[in-house]
């Protein structure tokens, strides 16, 4: 097993939350909120920065923003574990049905959803 993949990761972050019996604080519910949370932390680090700021964000910034990435990432993988989620799968099928909704002959250059005109 590749010890970067998202299989690794899991069990080390459900062998961190074993270790200190933190397996009552999450459920489905209370991951999904935390989820939410580290969410509008990351959202955080960019609210007033102009789309070039965004794009080049100075070194202290680009920290906060990959810790609160990780974060994100964290309490994902967690609570798809939770769940049973393979994130893997679950991602590739929700890609195949994104082709379907968005065709390339009709999306290219758009930001429109699939059912606007």
């Amino acid at each position: 097993m590749n010890p970067d993949s998202l299989a690794r990761l899991t069990a080390r972050l459900r062998d961190f939350a074993a270790a200190r019996d933190w397996q009552p604080f999450h459920s489905p519910k209370n991951l999904a909120m935390a989820l939410a949370g580290e969410t509008g932390e990351l959202i955080a680090e960019f609210q007033w920065l102009t789309e070039a700021e965004s794009h080049a964000p100075d070194a202290a910034r680009r920290q906060r923003i990959e810790d609160e990435a990780a974060d994100v990432m964290i309490y994902l993988l967690r609570l798809a574990d939770g769940l049973g989620i393979d994130l893997i799968a679950a991602a590739n099928a929700k890609m195949d049905r994104n082709e379907t909704r968005y065709p390339v002959e009709r999306s290219r250059g758009s930001a429109k959803k699939y059912d606007e005109a």
